[in-house]
């Protein structure tokens, strides 16, 4: 394993998690750190075991060790590190010896990435809970959604791996910014609940503006506007159709051959503007219009499935997906043209091999 890209020389340490910190220590492991990944000795009957396979866990060193007997080993990498990554409930790494003040013990410049759902302090910081649990509190669901009907379970992809993830890394990349100029390391307290509060930032600025209503669907981009959401085809496939601004809108309409004058933001419209896009939509298949719409900025997309995506133009000539050991899976992102990320081989080395090659 050859480190390279912009975090070469970067010391992490993953206590084995679900969730929002494998894909947070993946994407580091891309872009050239070195992640050590430690697992607790596995056991037959548990269905979480490896949850993240050979794509989530890429790029790793991984070590198996029982924290509860061989927290001294755990320590003796951690003093060696920049950078510890652990998504446990509050309070079960201070019980296994291995909490932050334990921690910044063996190395006062270490930063410490702490990521829960609820956060580590509060009502609920003690409460299990998952993605559509961390998502239901912040706004962000009730938003989602058909009036009238429940909102719907979105891909972990909000609350995980936006709300977690992202800002767990920008948390610890910070802080070890800040640690390499002070010396002194800190905690980052990365909750999901804040995270996916964060990015809903638009959504309280147009509530404050009077530009967004609170009820579901009756919006501009929550599926309310007829220019904004996805119609069935032909086919029984969908498009995307996404045209906001009125040039975009104007391109659209020629494409369905109606009056490019039609007035686009007049509310009152909008349901049988729907219907019309509608019935003249159901008439071709979604390749079809895929190619009406191909080379436009009418901001109209076919709704592709997995395996589809993989083989999309696009995503092929820009390599958004790579073929690794057989197993087809996403590109390192973001792109760094300096200092190129890549997907690198994993090992299994002992701790002793760990700390050897970990030296100061």
């Amino acid at each position: 394993m050859t480190e390279q890209g912009a975090l070469a020389g970067v010391r992490v340490i993953e206590f084995e998690a679900i969730g929002p910190v494998p894909l947070a220590a993946t994407i580091l492991a891309d872009m050239g750190a070195e992640v050590v990944r430690i697992t607790r000795p596995k056991r037959a009957d548990d269905a979480w075991d490896d949850v993240g396979g050979s794509v989530l866990h890429r790029g790793r060193r991984t070590i198996e060790l029982n924290l509860k007997t061989q927290c001294d080993q755990a320590l003796e990498l951690v003093a060696r590190a920049d950078i510890v990554l652990e998504g446990m409930r509050p309070g079960v790494m201070e019980r296994l010896g291995l909490g932050p003040d334990a921690c910044f013990d063996v190395n006062p410049a270490l930063v410490y990435g702490r990521m829960t759902g609820w956060g580590q302090d509060g009502p609920l910081a003690q409460q299990a809970g998952h993605d559509l649990n961390y998502l239901s509190i912040t706004g962000a669901l009730w938003a989602m959604g058909s009036p009238g009907s429940p909102p719907p379970v979105p891909l972990n992809l909000v609350g995980d791996y936006g709300g977690g993830s992202m800002f767990l890394l920008t948390g610890v990349l910070a802080a070890m910014a800040s640690a390499r100029t002070s010396g002194k390391g800190q905690v980052v307290d990365a909750a999901m609940v804040d995270g996916i509060t964060m990015m809903t930032s638009v959504f309280h600025a147009w509530r404050a503006s009077g530009m967004w209503r609170d009820g579901r669907g009756d919006n501009l981009i929550d599926g309310g506007a007829p220019f904004y959401r996805c119609y069935e085809c032909a086919d029984g496939e969908y498009i995307a159709v996404g045209p906001l601004e009125p040039a975009f809108f104007r391109a659209f309409l020629r494409g369905l051959g109606l009056p490019e004058d039609t007035p686009q933001n007049d509310r009152a419209t909008w349901p049988e503007m729907a219907a019309l896009f509608a019935e003249r939509i159901a008439q071709r298949t979604r390749d079809e219009w895929a190619q009406v719409f191909d080379g436009t900025d009418a901001c109209v997309t076919p709704v592709l499935n997995w395996e589809e995506a993989e083989r999309h133009p696009h995503n092929v000539a820009r390599g958004t997906f790579v073929e690794q050991a057989g197993v087809v899976q996403p590109s390192p992102a973001p792109r760094m043209l300096g200092t190129p990320s890549s997907i690198h081989a994993g090992s299994e080395p002992t701790v002793e091999e760990m700390l050897a090659r970990w030296t100061r």
